[in-house]
């Protein structure tokens, strides 16, 4: 099973920039789309953003759309969450993911079969 690990989370002001990286060990991850969540305190943890095994395809929730960019350099088994213009709500753990079989796309927790420890984002106002 890949073993994931996130970093780049940190404190930050709103309208600032962080750069989440994901590293992976063991299987190579580059059959499998990858994805971020978040998870704040009370709340179920919500999708984030998503990728394709080759890249091709990205998508985000509507939330994050034009701020957060996702993207993967298979050759280097990572994926990254580059995220712009933060808002103290995007305050939360976020969370490397990898979906559960090779080519399958992430779009929520069901389709996830690996997880990472998850690494802190706050957006102070």
């Amino acid at each position: 099973q890949v073993q994931l690990e996130e970093s780049g989370g940190g404190l930050v002001q709103a309208g600032g920039s962080l750069r989440l990286s994901c590293a992976a060990s063991g299987p190579t991850i580059s059959c499998y789309g990858m994805g971020w969540f978040r998870q704040s305190p009370g709340k179920e943890r919500e999708f984030v953003s998503g990728i394709s095994w080759s890249g091709d395809s990205k998508y985000y929730a509507d939330s994050v759309k034009g701020r957060f960019t996702i993207s993967r350099v298979n050759a280097k088994n990572t994926v990254y969450l580059q995220m712009n213009s933060l808002k103290p709500e995007d305050t939360a753990v976020y969370y490397c993911a990898a979906g559960k079989k090779p080519i399958m796309l992430i779009t929520s927790t069901q389709s996830v079969g690996s997880w990472g420890q998850g690494t802190q984002v706050t957006v102070s106002s």
